[in-house]
């Protein structure tokens, strides 16, 4: 039976019961995820603990804790918006946690979510090492979480993030003002590399749009609330990916690497390409369709890429 807000606000009183609580509504509204949770108990934990101003590693001991009435109805209040809106939740805390840092994000930016954070945090091993990586570039930054991400990863790093959007950017410099990187991480807005300097980086890193447009047609809500910009990589979903195949040549150092999330168009990608080594990279805690090519490999295929365009 459905319990409504104000039951809620009269008959629950600990922490424990409002992430229940809230878990429950979740799963009757077909709440959809995948902004960082992947289930409704997950979701409702990091909405209730957030709007408490608690950690969300808060220790089991402290969830019988009894919340206030006015923490109990903020609770409700965020919990009603996230079914109503059908926004992703950090659209409403305005925070996202990638490669366990804390961003600022709103609806000017796709919600860092991306597996290449578990990349990042093995710096890049094995196939570059660490010393020697100087100059990383982050294509289509959105809110700079990659690249921040790199500029913690590789201390003695310069890293270039870059991105079409002007609001992207506005919230990029936000992360980047909050991290206290602004002599480390340059940001750019650039058509991919149209307008960057004539340099040559050891790492590209790239989460472009790469959604066909079919699927984009298909989203659910919650994902039409973020930046259509973010996702749509034309009929096949490779637009941008194969631009930056070309493109990058002349960007790699020779000991370079490039490393580029297709998600669910890398199907058509490996179809595009067959005979091509395109290197797949597993994660522990998941999420797929990120490849990765060394700069030997650009170069020797870019005339494969440069047709396909």
């Amino acid at each position: 039976m459905k319990t409504t807000p104000s039951e809620a606000l009269t008959t629950l009183s600990t922490i424990r019961d409002y992430i229940r609580w809230a878990a429950s509504r979740f799963t009757e509204a077909e709440v959809r995820f995948g902004h960082g949770t992947t289930t409704a108990l997950d979701e409702a934990a990091a909405l209730v603990l957030h709007t408490i101003h608690q950690p969300y590693n808060l220790a089991d001991s402290y969830l019988q804790s009894i919340l206030t009435l006015s923490e109990r109805q903020a609770v409700i209040d965020i919990i009603d918006r996230r079914i109503n809106e059908r926004i992703p939740a950090a659209y409403l805390t305005h925070e996202a946690i990638f490669a366990g840092l804390s961003f600022y994000v709103d609806q000017r930016v796709l919600v860092p979510r991306s597996p290449i954070a578990e990349l990042i945090e093995q710096r890049f091993s094995p196939w570059v090492e660490e010393e020697q990586v100087l100059r990383i570039l982050d294509l289509c930054t959105g809110s700079g979480c990659i690249a921040i991400a790199c500029a913690y990863a590789f201390a003695d790093a310069y890293v270039d993030a870059v991105d079409l959007s002007e609001d992207a950017l506005a919230v990029a410099e936000l992360n980047v003002a909050k991290h206290q990187l602004a002599d480390v991480v340059t940001l750019h807005q650039s058509d991919l590399f149209n307008a960057l300097p004539n340099l040559r980086y050891d790492v590209i890193v790239s989460n472009p749009p790469y959604v066909c447009l079919e699927e984009w047609e298909q989203l659910p809500a919650e994902y039409r609330a973020e930046p259509d910009m973010g996702f749509k990589g034309g009929q096949s979903g490779l637009d941008i990916v194969l631009r930056i195949l070309v493109e990058a040549e002349q960007y790699l150092t020779e000991q370079g690497i490039l490393i580029v999330e297709v998600g669910s168009s890398a199907e058509t990608l490996q179809d595009t390409f067959p005979d091509l080594p395109f290197f797949w990279l597993n994660f522990e805690r998941g999420g797929d369709g990120v490849f990765l090519l060394t700069a030997e490999q650009v170069r020797l295929y870019n005339k494969l890429f440069l047709a396909a365009l």
